[in-house]
């Protein structure tokens, strides 16, 4: 276990993701997390994140003297670095002039840098600098611009690095992080096979010979989640609503995937019901709320039928628990509600198995369980399905030209071998129609949409730079086979300003 206490940097989940690469099991507390609660998870280390204040703030999150006297290997990382030095005795002072972005180490030495050679690339973001250390600690790395760019505690566990290790642009960094480790004698026994043997096992104790309801949406997580039960031996009705806004084929897939595999399921055809609540609906939120509506009114009705269940299952991930949480120095982003919001005169107690795990890890599971590739590489897709994938009124045509040009264009992706190569791919069809022309005739066509993104987190993104010839198949294939469409174009846009959905 390494405990992350977060100062509110944008790079702290990252930072237990590299961990958890390097297969050291870690969680993230809140930076002013109090002795007692760190005590409560053992720790083996503690990584100090960065953060966005500085140590001069006198509202500036700090940690809980008494953690820093625990003796545990640490290391502070940015802003983290720079409270070590205050704390213990060093000094921090305002820089001349800061140091943000690509910088190289022009001298590095000490047991954090084992197996580097010559000048090794760092990512910097500071303004305050340690120019004095802690008594007995000594220098071990620098930059041009900076004489302290990285220092160690005579006790030989104990380190402090200015730049951030865990983002791509310290190509070295993960050398660094799997160094710490090994100083720390922290376990790196956090496999896939592990985590299925304990996930098990928990599951079977929790449940014991109580039922368990699933909402299952036909992605990654739920799945999952659907095939561990199954693998536990639970007593399980996995449910899965059709509401005729999902993408082509997929519900078959999922239905005839998961009933082999051995999960319980039970399919509700209710696609009437939604498109009847969604007729003349143009605003995005609304559309979501009468969707969660339709939702939570159909699986109550399946709960009361099937029931009683004792437990509700949700494949809640660690991401939205943190997302959830916030933290001192973090923003609150969003409040997680996994299935819509079910009201809770239902009376479940809820089951999270998968609530300290990231995606990747859910996805590695998934592969022991043998959930197949389609289902578990297949790219994240919004609660409300194609409806806020088409811009103003839902209907039965639009579903139709959309779920037809968006299989074209994921289909092309997998053709190319593009599709692992990002992150999330989608067809939007908006309400405009442009001219074009078919034979000698001029015709008016729906303007489709297309946008692929890159990103490791999903809080930000990049716009996919997939190559002009491929676009350039998308559209001749799009607009040769969905007539409906006259009219395609890429999204170039990043996230921020954009999101990666269009609503």
């Amino acid at each position: 276990m390494v405990l992350v206490l977060d100062f509110g940097s944008q790079y702290t989940r990252l930072i237990a993701r590299r961990l958890r690469e390097l297969r050291a099991f870690s969680l993230i507390l809140p930076g002013t997390a109090p002795l007692e609660e760190v005590l409560r998870h053992n720790p083996q280390a503690l990584i100090l994140s960065g953060g966005p204040n500085s140590v001069f703030d006198p509202h500036a999150p700090r940690p809980d003297p008494r953690v820093l006297r625990l003796g545990l290997p640490t290391l502070g990382i940015c802003y983290g670095m720079q409270l070590l030095a205050q704390e213990l005795g060093g000094k921090v002072e305002r820089a001349g002039r800061a140091e943000y972005g690509k910088a190289l180490l022009t001298r590095h030495t000490g047991p954090l840098f084992r197996g580097l050679e010559g000048e090794v690339q760092v990512w910097m973001s500071h303004q305050d600098a340690v120019t004095e250390l802690p008594p007995g600690w000594r220098v071990s790395g620098e930059t041009e611009e900076n004489p302290v760019a990285a220092m160690e505690a005579p006790d030989g566990k104990t380190f402090a690095v200015q730049f951030h290790p865990e983002v791509a642009h310290t190509p070295k960094g993960m050398q660094m992080l799997e160094n710490f480790l090994e100083l720390a004698g922290v376990r790196r026994d956090w496999t896939p096979e592990h985590i299925l043997v304990e996930w098990v096992r928990a599951v079977r104790e929790r449940v014991g010979g109580e039922r368990v309801l699933l909402a299952l949406s036909g992605g990654v997580d739920s799945s999952t989640l659907a095939l561990l039960l199954a693998k536990a031996g639970v007593d399980h009705l996995a449910v899965f609503v059709d509401h005729g806004l999902l993408r082509l084929g997929e519900r078959e897939e999922v239905e005839g995937a998961l009933r082999a595999l051995g999960v319980n399921l039970r399919v509700v055809e209710a696609k009437g019901r939604f498109l009847k609540a969604l007729k003349g609906v143009e605003d995005p939120e609304e559309k979501r709320k009468i969707i969660g509506r339709a939702f939570v009114e159909v699986f109550s009705g399946v709960a009361r039928e099937e029931g009683p269940f004792r437990f509700l299952a949700q494949g809640t991930l660690y991401p939205d628990v943190i997302e959830s949480a916030g933290g001192h120095g973090a923003a609150k982003i969003k409040s997680h509600h996994n299935v819509g919001g079910l009201p809770e005169d239902l009376g479940f107690e809820l089951l999270e198995p998968f609530r300290l795990l990231f995606k990747d890890e859910v996805r590695e599971l998934a592969l022991l369980l043998g959930l197949p590739d389609p289902i578990r590489l297949r790219h994240p897709f919004p609660g409300p399905g194609l409806a806020v994938r088409i811009l103003g009124e839902v209907t039965e045509e639009r579903l139709s030209i959309l779920r037809q040009a968006d299989d074209l264009f994921t289909s092309l992706l997998r053709e190319w071998g593009l599709y692992g190569q990002v992150a999330q791919a989608l067809a939007v069809l908006t309400p405009l129609r442009s001219v074009g022309v078919a034979g000698d005739e001029r015709k008016y066509g729906y303007v489709l949409a297309l946008r692929a993104v890159t990103t490791e987190d999903f809080m930000t993104a990049d716009w996919a730079r997939l190559p002009l010839e491929f676009l350039d198949e998308v559209a001749r294939r799009i607009t040769r086979r969905v007539p409906e469409i006259g009219r395609v174009v890429y999204d170039i846009t990043s996230k921020p300003p954009a999101t990666i959905e269009w609503e």
